[in-house]
């Protein structure tokens, strides 16, 4: 089953797929510099005492993301999150650089 989640919802120890922006103008362009294209793996590492801002892993680096801001970004039904993932995650040069949809 299909779900359209936002990225705030996912708790320290999930990770889910981005399946849209819904962002606009200078944030959705920041998000996509930061690697959340559709299809990127995100994982949830951390958050804050109070919950605001969380701490993902997205394509090897850390960003802390305030609650407001990962509204912005759809992901997939959530799953737990492992390495093993991660390393069976196989992506084309221009994918793992964050260039293009896929």
């Amino acid at each position: 089953m299909y779900q359209n989640n936002p990225l705030s919802r996912l708790g320290p120890g999930q990770a889910a797929r981005v399946t849209a922006l819904e962002a606009q103008g200078s944030m959705r362009r920041r998000l996509q510099d930061l690697g959340l294209t559709p299809g990127a793996l995100v994982e949830c590492l951390y958050k804050s005492p109070l919950g605001d801002p969380r701490a993902y892993l997205i394509r090897g680096a850390v960003i802390a993301l305030r609650q407001k801001d990962a509204e912005g970004v759809r992901t997939g039904r959530p799953f737990a999150a492992s390495g093993e993932e991660r390393r069976g995650e196989s992506l084309t040069p221009a994918q793992e650089a964050g260039y293009g949809a896929y």
